[in-house]
């Protein structure tokens, strides 16, 4: 007999409902509530990512909310170094894992694979930032198409920052960007899981949104951005530009009123959603559907 997976994958848009669903479905004894959202690592953004609250938290258990300070920065690979032990130790003790959250890079890493390529060196992509800023898009493209056919056919116009790491590694390498992602294969087994993407109308989405950043304002989040801006943190670390810092920054240093922060955290919030149903419905086809309130 077919073991059924203790393991559900459950992603979706901000404000989906799919930690709602996923608290639900946690109610089995042992279950853990596993964070796959790059915004809810940190420990900084509580409010403004819309982390379990301490009640959902006493529901049951979960993992890897709020484990890294807001001066770190996480990458996929990082995330996974995390992740998989987990789920291992899990799978171990046969406890049911829900693994959540609205980064698709993350469920990407765990169905498809994450290549494990090199560090480019700063000095090399250095050189060829200047050599794409001298040359310009068109005929740098030209170059990267010699060593690498793939990347300058796939990567969309204007995607500068795309078209100098795929020709960077390439140089620092000696191997196309492509050929490393070639090389990927996942982390997780086919068939050790289930999955399915939590999607609900835009007009519903929308409206939630909308109603999650008036409760974040009412919760607080102009006290949780001025203490991130107390401490004076790059301002390209990944904390520091989630959804509703730089814009309630902005308030607070005098640059607007808090009404149109407000406005503009809903206009963002709205695009962050639409962008994440996108990618769902474009690299998760195959999952399964949950239309809350459809």
């Amino acid at each position: 007999m077919t073991k059924t997976p203790r393991l559900t994958l459950i992603a979706g848009p901000t404000a989906s409902g799919k930690s709602r669903l996923a608290l639900d479905m946690a109610e089995k004894p042992g279950a853990v509530i596993i964070n796959a959202d790059s915004q809810q690592l940190y420990t900084d953004l509580r409010i403004l990512t819309a982390r379990p609250s301490v009640e959902d938290e006493a529901r049951a258990e979960h993992r890897l909310y709020g484990v890294a300070d807001a001066a770190e920065s996480w990458s996929v690979g990082r995330w996974t170094r995390a992740v998989m032990p987990l789920l291992e130790e899990l799978a171990a003790q046969d406890r049911p894992a829900l693994l959540v959250g609205g980064t698709g890079l993350y469920f990407n890493a765990l169905t498809r694979g994450l290549a494990d390529i090199p560090a480019v060196p700063d000095a090399v992509r250095d050189a060829v930032q200047t050599d794409y800023d001298a040359e310009g898009e068109a005929a740098f493209r030209r170059r990267l198409a010699e060593v690498d056919p793939v990347a300058a056919a796939a990567i969309t116009p204007g995607d500068r920052q795309r078209l100098i790491r795929a020709l960077a590694v390439a140089q620092s390498t000696g191997r196309s960007l492509s050929d490393w992602k070639a090389d990927t294969r996942p982390l997780l087994a086919q068939g050790s899981y289930d999955a399915l993407v939590v999607e609900p109308s835009r007009d519903r989405l929308y409206a939630a949104c909308d109603a999650r950043v008036s409760q974040m304002i009412d919760n607080g989040a102009l006290d949780e951005v001025r203490a991130l801006l107390a401490r004076n943190l790059d301002p390209t670390l990944p904390a520091m530009k989630a959804v509703g810092v730089p814009e309630l920054a902005a308030h607070l240093t005098g640059a607007t009123t808090l009404d149109q922060a407000v406005a503009a955290i809903r206009l963002s919030t709205r695009h962050y959603a639409k962008r994440q149903l996108t990618w769902f419905r474009n690299q998760t086809s195959n999952w399964a559907r949950v239309s809350p309130g459809a």
